[in-house]
């Protein structure tokens, strides 16, 4: 006698593989009870659920009649039956009596339903948790997919394979080799995993190809998986990680564009960590480097012609040879222009013309020129433009230390805040000029390596520190002047445009001055008496307080200042009030300078 629950019970865990096993074997449940419409005969020989044994009698179109021993013969269709070409009168057939139609009076059995039986009682006998098996894939359900091993069984999607299958559907059709992970009697589940006898496999295999295997060989293996940075290949038990830089002397963007999934390749083995069962192979390492040879066929200095692959913010990269680029970098593409993304000189896929700078072999780098392949422009300024010479220039740029005057298209000079005015003190260049001003300038000095001309408007005329104020600016003359600026130490005083003297505190009355703003005032004109005139430090030295003695003052001066007191009240005043210098001791500070509080 079979369980019935049995029957009711085949199936999956999931819910869809249970749909589909009740679409194959139908629904028992449906005909567990049925009247006795054969009479007390059929009841007490087969009961619905039970495996009855008949014999054929014959076909009849697409349907199998079996004798059962019962009033009416069984009708089993031909889909049934796996060798239905062989079937013939008087075989003996096992099916399953699933109950008698209520009209028709018809017996209804099924041949698939009662080889599934016999097959779950033969899976459950014969096997157990952890042995291998074998089935056919019968199609994609929710989760994963079905297999027959005799009875349906589930094998989840990720115990498919070790690697993830984005297409399960590549499975239907193809015999199966698994384990049994999970043999559940009371619902008569079976779950089956591919994987999990691929991982043991592999770990056999592993061990014995590590064994094996050392750097420097070279091996076949299938690719099975690529990714950005490389590609990862099945030695046979073992993957190995071919690096996108491995693959290939020249340039790829992406490791497909060498490689396919499934492809089989000989690779070399470049390294191998036995410990974390790492392998890192190289493909073109297969072929010679074109870095052989390297300085014969591309000496330093030498021109070349190249095609351009590749821009970055920093240069433009050059190929020179199948697997052999260089780079220009964006300060050897001019030597005039300021040059701030390389296609401003170049593009990608133009044939360019280059001069070998360098060549580093330990970190293989090529260091490539474009301008070297023109005339230099500054190896012909020091010839053109000879130290003396006056030239004419607009001003291109404006900086914190002077303003860039054009020389001439792509040449530059400097003309120094400090080279402006023989004397004023120039604290900007926009307090005398702006962008866009022609400017009549002399050079002053050309560094060729540093691409640098030194440029002067002061040097135009004579620095009237040499004659013109040691003439007009001489120590003992009273003169008018203005006053610009004042500071704790002193004041300073206009005498004219650009020149400046300085009126120490201690020279402002004769009376000690703690303020010199409680004596003169910014703007107001005064009337000083020139002290002394320093040419070598440029500094003019002067006294309120002596040209207000007036003809007391019996001062003597020569060009120094000063030369004793003669009187006139200037024996009055003590150390302190008398100051060293003729009013310019050491305060640090200039007397054509502007000081900044």
């Amino acid at each position: 006698m079979i369980d019935y629950n049995l029957i009711a019970s085949i199936g999956n865990v999931d819910a869809d593989v249970e749909k589909h096993l009740s679409e194959a074997f139908g629904n028992a449940e449906q005909d567990n009870v049925m009247d006795t419409v054969l009479g007390s005969d059929v009841s007490n020989t087969a009961a619905p659920g039970e495996l009855v044994s008949g014999t054929v009698v014959g076909k009849a179109g697409d349907d199998v009649i079996i004798e059962l021993g019962l009033k009416s013969e069984g009708r089993v269709h031909r889909s049934e039956f796996e060798n239905w070409d062989e079937i013939a009168a008087g075989d003996e057939i096992e099916v399953l009596f699933e109950g008698v139609d209520d009209l028709s009076g018809e017996v209804t059995v099924s041949k698939r339903k009662a080889d599934r039986i016999r097959g779950w009682e033969k899976i459950l006998q014969d096997h157990n948790e952890g042995d291998e098996i074998e089935g056919l894939g019968v199609r994609k359900i929710k989760g994963g997919l079905l297999v027959d091993i005799g009875v349906p069984v589930f094998m989840p999607a990720s115990q498919v394979d070790i690697r993830r299958q984005t297409d399960l559907g590549d499975f239907v059709g193809r015999t199966i080799r698994a384990v049994i992970l999970k043999i559940d009697e009371e619902r008569r589940n079976i779950v089956i995993s591919r994987r999990k006898l691929q991982e043991k496999e592999r770990a056999e295999a592993r061990d014995t190809i590590l064994g094996k295997i050392d750097e420097g060989q070279t091996v076949t293996g299938t690719v099975t998986n690529i990714a950005d940075f490389g590609a990862f290949i099945d030695l046979g038990g073992v993957d190995g990680l071919l690096h996108i830089t491995d693959m290939s002397w020249g340039r790829i963007n992406h490791p497909t564009e060498m490689l396919k999934h499934g492809q089989e390749i000989e690779v070399m083995i470049l390294k191998i960590d036995r410990e974390k069962e790492k392998i890192a192979l190289g493909l073109k390492q297969l072929e010679n480097s074109p870095w052989e040879n390297l300085d014969e066929r591309f000496p330093v200095n030498s021109r070349v012609k190249g095609k351009v692959v590749n821009l970055v913010t920093y240069g433009a990269f050059v190929q020179l040879d199948e697997g052999l680029e260089g780079l220009v970098h964006v300060s050897e593409m001019s030597w005039t222009r300021r040059v701030n993304h390389p296609s401003e000189v170049v593009e990608v896929d133009q044939e360019v013309e280059v001069v070998i700078l360098e060549i580093d072999h330990e970190k293989r780098e090529i260091s490539l020129g474009i301008k070297q392949t023109e005339v230099n422009p500054w190896e012909l300024v020091s010839e053109k433009y000879p130290v003396g010479t006056v030239i004419v220039g607009q001003i291109r740029n404006i900086a914190n230390y002077g303003a860039f005057v054009e020389i001439e298209p792509g040449i530059d000079g400097l003309l120094h805040v400090s080279d402006m005015s023989w004397t004023e003190k120039v604290a900007h260049p926009n307090e005398k000029y702006q962008k866009g001003d022609t400017v009549q300038c002399v050079v002053l000095e050309i560094d060729r390596d540093k691409q640098r001309v030194g440029l002067g408007v002061k040097q135009l005329t004579e620095d009237p520190w040499i004659n013109a104020i040691p003439e007009n600016y001489q120590p003992g003359m009273v003169i008018q002047g203005e006053v610009t600026k004042i500071t704790n130490f002193g004041v300073f005083v206009s005498l004219e445009d650009g020149l400046e003297g300085l009126l120490h505190i201690s020279e402002l009355a004769d009376h000690k001055v703690e303020n010199p703003q409680d004596v003169v005032k910014s703007g107001e004109s005064v009337e000083v008496k020139i002290l002394r005139v320093d040419t070598d430090e440029r500094k003019i030295g002067l006294s309120l307080k002596r040209a207000q003695w007036g003809d007391n003052d019996t001062t003597a001066y020569d060009g120094n200042g000063p030369v004793g007191d003669g009187g006139g009240g200037a024996s009055e005043f003590d150390e302190f009030a008398r100051p060293s210098k003729g009013g310019m001791d050491d305060h640090g500070a200039l007397g054509s300078d502007k000081i900044e509080l």
